[in-house]
């Protein structure tokens, strides 16, 4: 695909995988349009760390996902649509589903309302919290479907949605399935930014538990794996995982991360962090078979290179992280 001039539109483009997938996009050539949530201190999240060169190449609409008249304009003379608008955190959803459901659904609804209306190509962003703890390993794209919290519950009611689009109305929707995505720019709300800020600032460090396994894959591959399912015709209807195919606990991440820094840190158990046992994913590995057969891609970034990028980016960034509380 000749990326030069293409007209995209970027749904929750001010957070962390969507800034990086913008960066792309504008080193491409393409037309972006950054669909935020409007906020009264017109902020623009991680927009506001790019380049002046790539904030004059972009348009910037500050609105609500759940607005569907905002949408519709903001999807209107556009070709590709790249969905990443979500709540994303997990804790948040316990205490606030009607927030969380609202605009991860119906936000998505209307996304794909939009995409139906201008038959425009739509790559709508899943997650593997959908799978629940694996019922088998590596997780293929057959596995069964699991609500283990709200989040994870109004991931699989936008996933449908969006199956049922292209089921019933032939729009052209490709769902991405990312595993854990870590890098530049993720919040402490993430396991990996959390370990580090704390390791920067303390001996201590409080996590909840140690024992889950986890499959993480580097930010830069997971925006090749957008990319590549939006250059794709074969990923029209489908389901694609994309994450690493190797897994590694909470506890052996830590101890991995203290040992990039050279520190010798405890861990003590915070009860606030510890999540409902029936809601805790125990385990998540992806099999990343079909994305590799389908549209030829696979990880290129080594765990400990993408810790080391990850860590120097907190070391410049640490007054940005909270690591004195629990963030949600």
């Amino acid at each position: 695909m000749d990326w030069l001039g293409k007209k995209v539109l970027v749904t929750g483009a001010e957070g962390f995988i969507g800034s990086h997938l913008v960066e792309r996009l504008v080193s491409l050539g393409a037309d972006v349009k950054c669909f935020i949530r409007y906020n009264f201190k017109n902020d623009w999240g991680f927009i506001e760390d790019f380049s002046p060169e790539i904030k004059d190449k972009i348009k910037v609409i500050a609105s609500d996902i759940t607005d569907s008249d905002a949408v519709r304009h903001a999807a209107k003379d556009t070709e590709i649509i790249f969905h990443l608008a979500a709540f994303i955190g997990i804790p948040y959803s316990y205490s606030n589903p009607r927030d969380v459901v609202n605009t991860n659904i119906i936000g998505t609804l209307n996304v794909l309302t939009a995409a139906r209306e201008y038959n425009i190509k739509m790559i709508h962003t899943s997650t593997s919290e959908t799978y629940g703890t694996a019922k088998y390993a590596p997780i293929d794209e057959n596995h069964p479907l699991q609500g283990q919290s709200p989040y994870s519950a109004s991931k699989i009611g936008a996933d449908k949605l969006a199956e049922s689009f292209y089921l019933s109305f032939n729009t052209p929707v490709a769902i991405i399935r990312p595993f854990n995505t870590y890098g530049p720019r993720q919040s402490a709300r993430a396991v990996i930014p959390t370990i580090i800020s704390q390791a920067l600032q303390s001996d201590i460090i409080k996590l909840g538990s140690l024992t889950p396994q986890r499959d993480y894959t580097f930010v830069n591959d997971t925006v090749d794996g957008f990319i590549k399912v939006a250059e794709s015709d074969k990923s029209i209807g489908q389901v694609i995982n994309i994450g690493s195919g190797t897994e590694i606990s909470i506890g052996e991440l830590a101890k991995k991360i203290f040992a990039i820094l050279g520190k010798d840190v405890n861990i003590v158990e915070d009860k606030e962090r510890v999540r409902p046992d029936k809601g805790e994913v125990g385990r998540l590995l992806a099999d990343n078979t079909k994305a590799k057969e389908l549209l030829g891609w696979q990880p290129e970034t080594s765990f400990e290179e993408g810790l080391k990028q990850t860590i120097e980016y907190i070391k410049n960034n640490l007054d940005n992280y909270k690591s004195d509380i629990y963030n949600q």
